[in-house]
């Protein structure tokens, strides 16, 4: 089959000839349709994920057509559509597994990281890490869903926001993208943060209810006259910029971290104590996880905004992806 791999930390994808897999126990063997190409894919690329081994094809937001299933296989069939996201497996064992938080699981997988992930013509994926994918869903607009999109639509749904709540997203791109439309469509009163006065309409476009214009506009103070944000999804890296967005959650605000960055949050006690507002993270989630997030984005009428390209342009496309020039996730297709 042929597969982008990464050779060595730091090298230029290659694409390459190279053995089909087979499936093990528990295994199902598929024929990948289309894999998104994410910012973490960098870890792969940069040697940034600890123990990661090497050759190593990325890609962990697939979507593909079960060929063959291995020893084991229980609920899953060939030529069931199904989606991989970033949660490749889980222990069954740890703690958080047996209390059913599979995603924390303490010996969990990553697709493309602790094995070969869907930059390639054929993947090989746990069962347990499958999720379905709606009869008719185009398999370029359901991949990002597993990642992007599961990332935002989990983390909005358990923060505790409900119908009509002040819901702001931080950001307009991959991730911003699709947590505007998620918002719109679970009913909040979605607002858009962001820069320039161009992206008023495509924010509406999305489904946000307003616009704010960080660089015209105090967010604190707009968000203030609709007393205070219930829920600010950040999703994007800027750590200043969230430190400074704190002030604008509302009574029992909560401010949800998706964009990952190494510097700091700087927050006082004083400015979360007096009206229990909360900082905190939110990783991607598991395999049903993902199959609510496609089921919800195919009802909705949710659709990631994808720009396609071959498996043989991989480098291009990462690159793309990397300048944050994609408009707003680049998909390659099989």
């Amino acid at each position: 089959m042929k597969a982008v791999r990464s050779l060595a930390p730091g090298q230029p994808f290659v694409c390459q000839d190279v053995p089909d897999p087979r499936p093990g126990s528990g295994e199902v063997l598929l024929r990948v349709q289309a894999c998104g190409i994410c910012h973490s894919d960098m870890f792969v690329r940069e040697g940034l994920f600890p123990g990661i081994s090497y050759p190593r094809i990325p890609g962990h937001e697939v979507v593909g057509v079960i060929l063959e299933t291995g020893p084991g296989v229980v609920d899953f069939r060939k030529g069931d559509a199904v989606g991989v996201g970033w949660h490749g497996g889980h222990c069954l064992t740890c703690p958080a597994c047996r209390r059913g938080d599979f995603i924390l699981c303490s010996r969990g997988r990553i697709t493309g990281i602790s094995y070969d992930g869907g930059y390639a013509e054929f993947m090989v994926a746990p069962e347990h890490a499958l999720a379905r994918v709606p009869s008719g869903m185009d398999p370029a607009e359901a991949a990002p869903l597993l990642c992007a999109g599961v990332t935002t639509f989990n983390s909005l749904r358990h923060a505790g926001a409900l119908a009509g709540s002040v819901v702001a997203v931080l950001g307009i791109g991959g991730l911003g993208h699709l947590a505007l439309q998620f918002s719109k469509k679970m009913g909040f009163r979605t607002v858009a943060l962001s820069s320039g006065s161009e992206k008023s309409g495509l924010a509406r476009s999305l489904g946000a209810d307003e616009y704010v214009d960080m660089k015209r506009e105090n967010p604190v103070e707009v968000l203030g006259k609709m007393g205070g944000a219930q829920v600010i999804l950040a999703t994007v890296p800027h750590s200043d910029t969230i430190s400074r967005l704190v002030d604008a959650l509302g009574d029992n605000g909560r401010m949800v971290l998706l964009g990952a960055d190494t510097a700091p949050v700087q927050v006082s006690p004083l400015q979360l104590i007096p009206k229990r507002k909360s900082v905190s993270g939110w990783p991607s989630g598991d395999a049903l996880d993902s199959e609510q997030t496609l089921n919800f984005a195919h009802l909705a009428g949710i659709r990631a905004m994808v720009e396609r390209m071959p498996l043989d342009r991989a480098e291009e496309a990462y690159g793309t992806m990397i300048r944050n020039k994609a408009r707003f996730r680049v998909v390659l297709t099989v």
